[in-house]
């Protein structure tokens, strides 16, 4: 700040001078504090953290120590507990397995699926009758391949699903589509098409029994749904 200092020059007269202070080396702004504040505090925090974590183990030692038939029994009951809760879980998940299935062998659920939930219905039907590394596939890009597994005379399978009203049908185009990346796309040795409607009759059959692919329609899937087993096409019977 601006200040005042008087002084009297060489022929006696008395001035007055409007002088600005100088600011001190170092005397800026002080500089913002870092964050080390909270650091020190999570640090701290780990070091409570830590030492609690003794406590609780030295207390553990020093009570096992001092009265071993009361540790081995709450040991007992600890793995007990956790035996009985994994049982009933199991239980558990054996009875919805279980009834998801009993729901499954009805083909009219399919009625109100989405296309992939129909997908998935179908996956779960073929693992239950016997075949193995199933993989739902649908969604953009599959080229027309939706699951895919292998049969349980070992050909890989590759499985069109066409979720369809019961008053829409399953053309021909539909089935040339699907044979030009069956086999030459998505390596398949069974081909098939599912639907829980039905094929048009006419040149779509004739080109698919041509091509040897599978058509699965709602009779033969119902058939199938019910019984657990398979079309005699897809069994080479």
């Amino acid at each position: 700040m601006p200040y005042v200092k008087s002084h009297v020059r060489r022929n006696g007269a008395r001035v007055r001078g409007h002088y600005r202070r100088r600011r001190r080396a170092g005397s800026g702004r002080p500089a913002r504090r870092g964050r080390s504040g909270a650091g020190s505090g999570n640090s701290w925090g780990l070091v409570l953290g830590g030492l609690a974590v003794v406590v609780v183990v030295v207390l553990i030692v020093d009570f096992v120590q001092r009265h071993p038939y009361w540790s081995a029994t709450l040991v007992l009951v600890a793995v007990a507990s956790v035996v009985a809760l994994l049982s009933v879980r199991a239980r558990q998940r054996e009875r919805q397995r279980a009834e998801q299935a009993e729901r499954d062998r009805a083909v009219a659920v399919t009625d109100a699926m989405t296309g992939a939930e129909f997908e998935q219905w179908f996956a779960r039907l073929l693992e239950a009758s016997e075949f193995r590394h199933v993989h739902v596939r649908g969604g953009s890009g599959d080229r027309g391949a939706d699951v895919t597994a292998i049969a349980p005379d070992g050909r890989r399978v590759v499985v069109q699903c066409k979720r369809q009203s019961l008053t829409n049908r399953v053309g021909s185009a539909a089935i040339q589509r699907f044979a030009g990346t069956c086999r030459e796309v998505h390596g398949g040795e069974l081909c098939m098409i599912v639907t829980n409607g039905f094929f048009t009759a006419g040149d779509g059959v004739r080109l698919a029994q041509q091509l040897g692919i599978v058509l699965v329609d709602r009779g033969l899937l119902e058939t199938w749904a019910w019984t657990g087993t398979p079309p005699s096409s897809l069994l080479g019977r």
